[in-house]
């Protein structure tokens, strides 16, 4: 019979990865919300550096801040790739790709003056507070919702086609009727103002000026109020369709595994449902 190998590498790689990787111990649970707060203070410091005056009184304190917190979250990101077993699978994975992007924009900043800014995607990160707090109920909620859209996605798919097609055909109409001279210079932006007047946003920046126009726009508003309405009832329609038994969430335990990061297991799991690997 063939012996499976360990978890984690003994020693202080095993108790490193129970800390960082796993919400379940004390220290876990410590660690996890630990890196919660400084993930939301990171991203403070980097709105606060967008703001003209803030920035021109507090600029250098809050740039050497925003370093000091990319330094935390790289060498955090370096101690995962270390204790897991296959550092690859994890840097591959949705989190570990997420972890990687919470800490390249400032980096490439160093490049591309202004990047920086983008390291709200921080705040993606905060979605391990489902599983440092348990919240169970909230991703099988979330699991739902999902669960409508993929059902729904066909439904959807064509709605959009007929919609695309109906902004493409009534703004070469407004091209032709209008014409360049109201700033229908293009068909391409007089198919953004129909998707403008369609989604009933109105930005103003174009107006059709003629009768004609006039008219046309008048049918499209109108369509607008009808056609936001359709992919709402799609999507209600069938989350409102009764839950089998067998389409009910499940309920998953807390644990995430060492080789191939994989979550939600069944509390009588014993190993991995992607790997193989003994939890």
């Amino acid at each position: 019979m063939e012996t499976r190998p360990p978890q984690a590498a003994p020693g202080w790689k095993q108790k490193a990865y129970s800390v960082i990787f796993e919400a379940d111990t004390p220290a876990g649970r410590t660690f996890d919300i630990a890196l919660l707060w400084a993930i939301l203070l990171s991203v403070v410091v980097v709105m606060l550096e967008s703001v003209r005056s803030i920035n021109a009184q507090y600029g250098p304190y809050l740039r050497a801040v925003e370093w000091a917190f990319t330094v935390l979250f790289l060498t955090e990101y370096i101690a995962r790739l270390v204790v897991v077993r296959r550092p690859l699978t994890y840097a591959l994975s949705l989190l570990g790709i997420i972890d990687f992007l919470s800490i390249a924009p400032t980096l490439v900043s160093l490049v591309l003056p202004g990047s920086q800014y983008l390291l709200t995607i921080r705040t993606l990160r905060l979605l391990r507070v489902f599983r440092i707090f348990k919240l169970g109920r909230f991703v099988g909620e979330g699991e739902f919702i999902v669960r409508a859209l993929k059902a729904s996605r066909f439904k959807i798919l064509v709605f959009l086609t007929a919609v695309l097609t109906l902004v493409v055909v009534i703004g070469t109409l407004m091209y032709v009727v209008e014409g360049g001279q109201n700033g229908f210079t293009s068909i391409p932006k007089s198919i953004y103002w129909a998707i403008v007047t369609l989604t009933t946003v109105g930005y103003g920046d174009i107006s059709p000026v003629t009768v004609l126009g006039q008219s046309l726009a008048s049918v499209l508003m109108i369509l607008g109020y009808a056609i936001i309405a359709v992919p709402t009832g799609i999507v209600s329609a069938q989350m409102a369709t009764p839950a089998t038994p067998a389409s009910s969430p499940p309920t998953y335990k807390q644990v995430i595994c060492h080789v191939c990061q994989a979550t939600e297991h069944r509390p009588e799991a014993e190993y991995c449902w992607r790997c193989g690997e003994k939890l």
